[in-house]
């Protein structure tokens, strides 16, 4: 296996025999030997001490399925890590053995016209890892290039060096939306990706943020995290008029940005409604590929609808965050597990299940 998990020549093994979480059909996963692949000049091998559990991996595992992407061959599973480097490619001068780091898990082309603009994110040949038929990091080690590997300052852990894939998903956000001191927020759904769009627009300066889920225990820990205003709502369609208005006076003033964070026809309809003359809606979540919305009052009403793939560039403003303090990812994490077969399992239950658990964190 190669970099990124893709196959072309089965590489060198180092030291002990490698061994990855594999999901090798619907709710089957199977801890098995992953080949690594030799060490190249830019690359640097990563001993995996902490990886986290998103959405995407619970999709892929339920119906080997997301969105588009279909599991086709057993893949290796995980894309949110942070580990120890073991050893380092000859040309790689920034980072040594010993190093503890987090790594952005998207190895782009870096030559078509997206990533020479800068948007390397929307790179039409992006390797992700656990994205197929790319392999991911829930692995003892794994081989990536070392620009995109992060050194952690010393007051980071391992486990926040992970956090910083989902929090990067709301940094984008944050950033493609261009909220500051003087927006209002409203965040549609209270999941990790909601909770880290919120933790993010506080540290970009936004003054008041309103957070609305169906889970009551999630809205309960948006509070603590500082929120400044929760509402509970239905999944029914039919409460959206009464719901906005709930949000509105929760919020007590304009609503300058939405971020939908949960990306279904419900919580999208309420983010339009909800957002005043001139704002901005910004499209998080993926909960539905296709979504019938009220499109036209909200032209009406020119309210901007932008989109969010991903991230770009945005691995050295989280670890400026965590490091200053402005962002603090523990409470996220709410269920830790290790490496063996049962807990593996067990883990991805407890993630696909819900109900108290936000984020779910593999120590291996």
């Amino acid at each position: 296996m190669g970099k990124g998990g893709m196959s072309h020549g089965e590489g060198s093994k180092v030291g002990e025999e490698n061994m990855a979480a594999w999901l090798v059909g619907i709710n089957t996963l199977k801890i098995q030997p992953f080949p690594l692949p030799s060490v190249g000049p830019h690359d640097v091998r990563v001993r995996m001490k902490a990886v986290g559990i998103c959405g995407s991996d619970v999709h892929y595992l339920k119906t080997m399925r997301c969105a588009d992407f279909v599991v086709k061959e057993p893949m290796v599973m995980g894309h949110e890590c942070a580990g120890i480097i073991e050893e380092v490619g000859e040309e790689v001068k920034h980072l040594v053995v010993g190093d503890r780091v987090a790594l952005e898990p998207g190895i782009s082309c870096w030559r078509c016209n997206l990533c020479r603009e800068g948007r390397y994110n929307l790179c039409p040949e992006m390797k992700f890892f656990a994205t197929p038929p790319v392999h991911g990091s829930l692995a003892n080690q794994v081989v990536h290039p070392a620009e995109l590997c992060f050194k952690l300052p010393e007051n980071v852990s391992l486990e926040e060096g992970a956090m910083c894939e989902p929090l990067s998903v709301g940094v984008h956000a944050c950033r493609r939306a261009e909220v500051g001191p003087e927006t209002n927020v409203l965040v549609m759904g209270a999941g990790p990706i909601g909770l880290v769009t919120m933790l993010a627009a506080r540290a970009f300066g936004v003054p008041r943020i309103v957070i609305v889920d169906v889970d009551e225990n999630r809205l309960s820990v948006a509070k603590q995290l500082g929120a400044d205003g929760i509402v509970q709502v239905t999944t029914s369609l039919e409460d959206v008029g009464s719901e906005v208005e709930q949000i509105q006076k929760a919020m007590g003033s304009n609503i300058d940005v939405t971020f939908d964070c949960a990306g279904f026809n419900k919580t999208m309809s309420t983010a339009l409604a909800a957002t005043r003359c001139g704002g901005k809606v910004c499209l998080v979540g993926m909960g539905h590929g296709i979504m019938t919305v009220p499109l036209t009052p909200a032209a009406a009403r020119e309210v901007d609808v932008v989109g969010v793939f991903r991230y770009k560039n945005t691995w050295p403003l989280c670890l400026e965050f965590l490091t200053s303090g402005k962002i603090d990812v523990k409470p996220l994490i709410t269920h830790r597990f290790g490496f063996s077969q049962k807990e593996v399992e067990d883990a991805f239950e407890t993630s696909a299940r819900g109900s108290n658990a936000i984020k779910v964190m593999f120590n291996l």
